[in-house]
């Protein structure tokens, strides 16, 4: 389905019934890597998910910051008319725009689920984003896959399981480019440290136990910075549990909800 929104093309899905759940993709996924968890998570949310800008089939915009993409997310959700007790979740890129949807538009939404995600990125963590982007500009989102790949999934799940490594590189390589390469470049010159302590939602936090790419320390750390934020660790889980972990991770989305 479609909608139009900053006078551009949303791709979404709306599935199920019951309280609203919006979820938010990462910078390596789109909206399917929701699959596995939608037929539990629909029999009881109505359960919306959407494509970023340059992702799946939405168009993209130029959007310099992980503040403007929450603020894109803001409108979709005003246009796509989810209510104000609306939980949203996000994973990765998608949970740093929905720290910031929380900081920026928190009085939208009630509950804030996020999953591998950090206040801000130590230096040399920003310098891979920096290459990417550079890469990325360079030859194509052909240029970045198998390092972006790399920073979603452990070796030992990527090993065990071609046919996901497979699907996950074909969704990846039909991302806009000049999209992909903005959102690095937001991620790296993210802080959101002073930031944190103004959301209000009810907020859990969540981080794969083998989270190279957004470590379970910085996770917690985040945590502790947000009011009566609570945290959680998903055992044998990467950055992406969407896919490593998704009854796990299901099932807390819903016990968060």
């Amino acid at each position: 389905m479609f909608r139009r929104v900053d006078n551009a093309q949303v791709e979404y899905d709306l599935q199920g019934a019951g309280a609203p759940l919006l979820l938010i993709h990462s910078l390596l996924t789109e909206l399917t890597v929701f699959d596995l968890m939608l037929p539990r998570l629909a029999r009881e949310r109505r359960v919306t998910r959407i494509n970023l800008p340059g992702f799946g089939a939405s168009a993209p915009l130029e959007l310099a910051s992980v503040a403007a993409h929450a603020d894109h997310v803001a409108r979709v959700m005003d246009a796509l008319e989810l209510a104000k007790n609306c939980t949203v979740f996000g994973n990765g890129f998608g949970a740093f725009v929905a720290l910031e949807l929380a900081i920026r538009h928190g009085s939208r939404f009630g509950r804030l689920i996020v999953a591998d995600t950090l206040a801000t990125f130590p230096e040399p963590a920003r310098t891979p984003f920096r290459g990417m982007a550079a890469k990325v500009t360079a030859e194509g989102m052909k240029g970045v896959l198998d390092t972006a790949i790399g920073r979603m999934f452990p070796p030992a799940f990527a090993e065990r399981h071609p046919d996901v490594i497979a699907a996950r590189k074909a969704a990846l390589a039909n991302v806009d480019a000049p999209c992909f390469a903005r959102a690095c470049l937001a991620l790296a010159s993210m802080d959101l440290t002073a930031e944190v302590a103004k959301i209000k939602n009810p907020t859990l936090v969540m981080c794969g136990a083998l989270d190279q790419t957004t470590p379970p320390a910085l996770a917690r750390e985040l945590a502790q910075r947000i009011p009566g934020a609570r945290y959680e660790e998903i055992p044998d889980s990467g950055h992406c549990p969407m896919l490593e972990q998704p009854r796990v991770l299901t099932e807390r989305i819903l016990a968060g909800t």
